[in-house]
């Protein structure tokens, strides 16, 4: 099986988005850490390894771990919001250091909605001329997409826009909001969407790439709301499959394996014939109404036989063997502490609520040497 593992490169964002689950914390990467975890993964005998964050590219050593990764023989991808990649010389940087492919984040086409989602301006732009970019440098083009309530009426607008401007771009990825943790657990009545309000545009968007000869994965999404397109959930792929993933967190929580999903079934979900290869609601946060699932009463083998027919390949999570996820030291304490206080007085400006604090290893800096 083509397990891909996550590495979180950095915790911390130049975007501010009200919705973002990744809590900031004080732990930070050096090279050497890095590579012992891309050596993990190696060891694990892993196809790939997706560079994450935060935003990874504000790592300096990016370019650095990106080589030591494929010279590793790991497929090399990152998830970015563009930002650094709207840069030609940075784009051609990391595609020089051997990086296979690019996830850059596209939440709307819209810019006055891409605006309020990033909590920055020209985001849009930038996101664009990264897609642009990477594809001149030759590395392969993906697209990213959280739904949220912003965005959940006109995501086949998106695709209509990136197909006619960007054809190039051949495979997109779909997040449901995760309204668990960071921003998205204290701003959820602005960002978390109701299943029903995305429904059709979802399966407009997904109908759109799929008569285009396009791919696409759709995550966090119950199949009783993408029954069409069931084949493309990232969670039931891996339930299919039997598959693992590896995540390498910048927090707490150090490494896990993902084996199975904690995700939230209702009572109509036991007479579900789809039940077995479903990966529920994804609601940690507790936003989403479980009265919004349905049964669903078609047979699972021909899902099944897609999948498993497929030449493409994506959790209770459990801690493993590892080793150490990043440092805490006094520097990067100082460092968190003065990121929060500027990401307090934006939030401040954009009227939303800031996370909250850690409340986790290395929240007292009087407990550092």
């Amino acid at each position: 099986m083509a397990n891909i593992g996550y590495l979180q490169v950095v915790r911390h964002c130049n975007h501010y988005c009200g919705f973002c689950s990744n809590p900031s914390t004080p732990f930070e990467h050096t090279l050497e850490s890095m590579r012992l975890l891309v050596d993990d993964l190696c060891a694990r005998g892993y196809f790939g390894v997706v560079l994450t964050g935060g935003e990874p590219s504000l790592h300096p050593e990016l370019p650095a771990i990106t080589r030591y990764a494929k010279g590793r023989g790991l497929h090399v991808r990152m998830i970015t919001n563009g930002h650094r990649m709207a840069q030609p010389e940075f784009a051609q940087a990391v595609a020089d250091a051997g990086l296979d492919l690019v996830h850059v984040s596209i939440y709307s086409v819209r810019p006055e909605v891409e605006r309020r989602l990033r909590g920055a301006e020209g985001t849009l732009g930038l996101a664009l001329a990264a897609v642009e970019n990477a594809h001149r440098a030759g590395v392969e083009v993906n697209v990213n997409c959280v739904i949220n309530r912003h965005n959940a009426d006109h995501l086949d607008e998106n695709v209509e826009y990136l197909i006619e401007h960007h054809p190039y771009v051949r495979h997109y990825v779909w997040n449901n909001l995760d309204p668990s943790m960071g921003r998205a657990e204290v701003n959820q009545a602005e960002f978390v969407p109701t299943l029903r309000s995305f429904e059709a545009s979802l399966h407009r968007a997904l109908g759109l790439l799929y008569r285009s000869g396009r791919t696409f994965r759709v995550e966090r999404v119950p199949l009783c709301y993408m029954t069409d397109f069931a084949w493309a959930s990232t969670e039931t792929r891996k339930i299919v499959k039997a598959e693992e993933r590896v995540v390498h967190f910048l927090d707490e929580k150090q490494t896990i394996r993902q084996t199975d999903w904690e995700h939230q079934y209702a009572e109509v979900c036991s007479v579900c014939s789809l039940r077995p290869i479903c990966g529920g609601l994804f609601d940690r946060g507790a936003a989403y109404d479980p009265a919004e699932l349905a049964p669903v009463f078609a047979s699972p083998d021909p899902i099944v036989r897609a999948i498993l027919g497929d030449a493409d390949d994506r959790p209770t999570a459990a801690a493993v063997s590892a080793p150490a996820v990043g440092l805490v030291t006094a520097d990067s304490l100082r460092r968190h502490a003065r990121r929060r206080e500027v990401e307090t007085r934006r939030a401040a400006t954009l009227g939303l609520e800031p996370e909250r604090s850690s409340r986790g290893p290395g929240a007292d800096p009087e407990g550092i040497e």
